[in-house]
């Protein structure tokens, strides 16, 4: 251990004697601890938000799918078959997707169709899984139809009650005319995502082909593939096996903007919190130079037994270097377990208050997860560290310039 060293932790442990020396440099690592920790909880916090909406919207659309330049596709059963023999394609679904009106006795809603065959459409969307009520069935002879349990509030429905959709279809002279055929409620279900919930219908493939007047055309094939994150890579090399007149469209794709504004969002919330890290940072500065001011006389002292101004700027480069370590690190400690511990400790501020911050029927996500990457915490602490040996600078070389002969003289 260098001479400096010893004498800068000599410093800051003589400080704590001192009142309002003490309580200054207090609370600068108080600031450092606490924004430090903020920074890391959050960040944490916004990761767990971005993977679980992301996984709740990934689950709730296929991977991809592909079409023909007019949104139809002909001969879907010819075209499935050469898909599937593609290796890195897991399963594909034909599906048929277009905007209706339903009615019920109680309300009409703008909704979104989509024609299905429930066991091809189970193998590239999970957003059947969780039936509420009734059945997961779909039957072309009986007209059933399957809403989510948004879309059943709003529309007054139950299991067993009958619902109209009303879609534009054309006639043999290309004109638009309504088209209306009544379905029964057989299922209700909860895909996890309110857009979903609220304005998604599923009828029968061959049912959607009658209501939209597509005769044996399909809107497009879903695809389920090996590899999520190459989708769009797989997806042409499938459009290009396939010939001309094809295109298709990916999960990025489908989700760009939600996906640029998850990544939008994290991105200010860490600028504004870096900002709070930066003000803990430079609260150094002031305790410094009033640390300095303090040591003046030892400063003169240190200076006439033949220490050079280089050695007493490290002195107290150190100092400052050793508050902010201390704070740096107290403050990733505290919020790599409050990250960790982040639902248990809203729950327990819910119950205590009586308020939920999330509730069920208003957001995506009724809980706080939190995911910490090890980069998000690299980048803090560095970015931490950084500001805090740029605060300790100014005033090390400020001590560094101390007229001795100046202190001597007032001592």
């Amino acid at each position: 251990m260098s001479v400096e060293f010893h004498i800068s932790n000599q410093y800051l442990r003589s400080n704590r004697n001192k009142g309002f020396v003490s309580f200054i440099s207090g609370v600068s690592m108080v600031g450092l601890v606490l924004a430090v920790m903020s920074l890391i909880t959050v960040l944490s916090v916004m990761n767990g938000f971005h993977e679980e909406l992301t996984n709740r919207v990934l689950n709730t659309i296929s991977h991809s799918y592909i079409t023909e330049t007019d949104d139809t596709l002909d001969n879907w059963q010819d075209l499935r078959k050469k898909i599937n023999a593609q290796d890195q394609i897991i399963a594909s679904s034909p599906f048929v997707e277009n905007f209706a009106l339903m009615t019920s006795k109680n309300a009409s809603q703008g909704v979104s169709v989509r024609g299905i065959l429930i066991d091809l459409e189970s193998t590239t969307s999970a957003l059947l899984d969780d039936i509420k009520y009734g059945s997961l069935s779909l039957n072309e002879d009986d007209s059933s139809i399957l809403i989510g349990v948004g879309l059943a509030t709003l529309m007054g429905t139950g299991i067993g009650d009958k619902l109209t959709l009303i879609a534009p279809s054309r006639n043999s002279n290309g004109k638009l005319i309504p088209q209306s055929q009544a379905y029964t409620v057989s299922g209700i279900f909860n895909a996890g995502v309110n857009d979903f919930n609220n304005n998604l219908a599923f009828i029968h493939l061959y049912d959607a082909q009658d209501l939209f007047a597509l005769g044996n055309q399909v809107s497009g094939i879903r695809l389920k593939v090996d590899d999520l994150f190459k989708a769009n890579e797989i997806t042409n090399s499938v459009i290009k096996s396939l010939g001309d007149g094809y295109y298709g469209v990916d999960w990025m794709q489908q989700q760009r903007n939600f996906i640029r504004a998850l990544n939008l969002e994290k991105q200010m919330i860490a600028i504004i919190l870096s900002l709070i890290i930066a003000i803990a940072a430079f609260n150094i500065v002031s305790m410094m130079v009033m640390v300095v001011t303090d040591k003046k006389s030892d400063i003169a002292i240190l200076r006439t037994i033949g220490m050079t101004p280089k050695r007493i700027v490290r002195i107290f480069f150190y100092q400052g270097l050793s508050i902010g370590f201390i704070g740096i690190t107290i403050g990733t400690i505290l919020g790599l377990i409050l990250a960790l511990n982040i639902e248990s400790v809203i729950s327990g501020i819910e119950s205590i208050i009586g308020f939920q911050f999330f509730p069920k029927d208003l957001f995506y996500i009724s809980r706080f997860p939190s995911k910490i990457l090890l980069s998000d915490v690299v980048s803090i602490v560095l970015g931490a560290f950084i500001l805090v040996i740029i605060a300790a600078i100014y005033p090390a070389k400020r001590a560094g310039k101390v007229n001795i002969s100046e202190v001597l003289r007032h001592e």
